[in-house]
């Protein structure tokens, strides 16, 4: 395993300086969870419902099923999509290994696509040259809240009458066309994890076009068993199918409900500095942002990345101004489980570029006025 150029980096904390990643705790979660807290429900009870009703109607989606994790709700996308031992897969290279590592559960045979340099996401040339008779489903991540290049993916896997399924872990907020990420293709993921736009200290969503996918989809979340019959107070219900214990639970629906309900603001100030970066960057000749500025993408404002030459001494820069930086993932062919030896040029062209800066809602205008002028000022 290649070591991460920044792991001997220490972690800031907030009185050292301006963090990479920090988790947005809602005004309201507190009384929310302590209500939680007061009531009969701790585990999976009504404010779940609520949750995924509430999540349903605010990004207009269509059946919404949440987890215990972004990574549940991917596994249970591959089952309900029809992915079975040996089927092969398209998938990108470039991701958090929480994309991938649930195909291993199944036994699916992953193939890597290479990145795409502008954006870091699934890159659609290397996609149309890989995508086969074989090919069962294409799995793309939004990175940092960028969406992929979605027609020409759909256009692909329409060709081809399989699925598309969407990691938009990063990307809740994005929009694609004017509709919001999830609205379009067959599987949609969203990850509530501590640092992603809002969470539920950890949890996900997994939402789908085919409704009569939802009783599975509940079922499967809950060791195979029908929790309405199971509540009905008769053990009558059979199990006839594997099932897994992923679901969410009242204590992290209570977060969720409570950031639902400033989910605007947060994305409208992630989304200001953003723009603030932008402004101060784009016309720099020794830094390039990760963003293709597509008219058909509106970008989530998860993450700021940069490419630059010698990431090491920018990065190094950097942490003595009191900033941290950070490579939030890694090309996933370099992990052993994955066992992939294919070449990779894009990747290979970008693989030492690559860097987050610091993007949350701890951070002002000012913050990123600082950030910028170290960049400015090279390195």
């Amino acid at each position: 395993m290649v070591k991460a150029p920044s792991d001997d980096l220490p972690l800031m904390s907030t009185e050292e300086g301006i963090v990479l990643c920090h988790p947005h705790i809602p005004s309201k979660a507190k009384e929310y969870v302590c209500d939680t807290l007061d009531s009969r429900w701790v585990g999976q009870g009504p404010k779940v419902d609520l949750f995924e009703a509430s999540f349903r109607a605010k990004f207009r989606l269509g059946p919404c099923v949440s987890v215990g994790s972004g990574t549940d709700a991917l596994h249970l996308a591959y089952l309900l999509a029809g992915i079975q031992q040996g089927d092969e897969v398209l998938a990108p290279l470039f991701t958090c290994t929480a994309t991938n590592i649930p195909l291993l559960y199944i036994g699916a045979q992953i193939k890597f696509v290479d990145v795409d340099p502008l954006t870091l996401n699934i890159c659609i040339e290397d996609l149309r040259k890989k995508i086969s008779e074989r090919t069962k489903a294409i799995v793309c991540v939004h990175y940092g809240g960028l969406p992929c290049d979605m027609d020409e993916i759909w256009a692909l896997a329409a060709e081809h009458s399989i699925p598309v399924i969407e990691d938009a872990a990063q990307a809740l907020g994005a929009t694609y066309r004017n509709r919001p990420m999830g609205c379009d293709s067959e599987f949609t993921i969203f990850s509530f994890q501590a640092v992603k736009l809002m969470t539920t200290g950890d949890g996900g969503m997994l939402t789908f076009k085919n409704a009569s996918l939802d009783a599975t989809a509940r079922r499967l979340r809950w060791f195979g068993i029908d929790r309405a019959l199971k509540h009905k107070g008769v053990w009558k219900n059979d199990i006839t199918e594997i099932g897994y214990k992923y679901q969410l639970t009242d204590i992290g629906a209570a977060l969720g409900l409570a950031a639902l309900e400033e989910f605007e603001q947060i994305l409208e100030l992630r989304t200001t500095l953003y723009q603030r970066y932008v402004a101060n960057l784009r016309d720099l000749s020794h830094v390039r942002i990760v963003d293709d500025f597509d008219a058909r993408k509106v970008h989530a404002a998860w993450l700021f990345s940069i490419l630059v030459e010698r990431r090491r001494d920018c990065q190094l820069k950097l942490h003595g101004e009191g900033i941290e930086s950070g490579q939030m993932h890694y090309r996933n062919d370099r992990y052993s489980v994955f066992s992939c030896n294919e070449e990779f040029p894009r990747m290979d062209s970008i693989d030492g570029n690559y860097l987050c800066l610091p993007l949350h809602t701890k951070m002002n205008a000012a913050d990123v006025d600082r950030i910028c002028d170290v960049l400015k000022a090279g390195w």
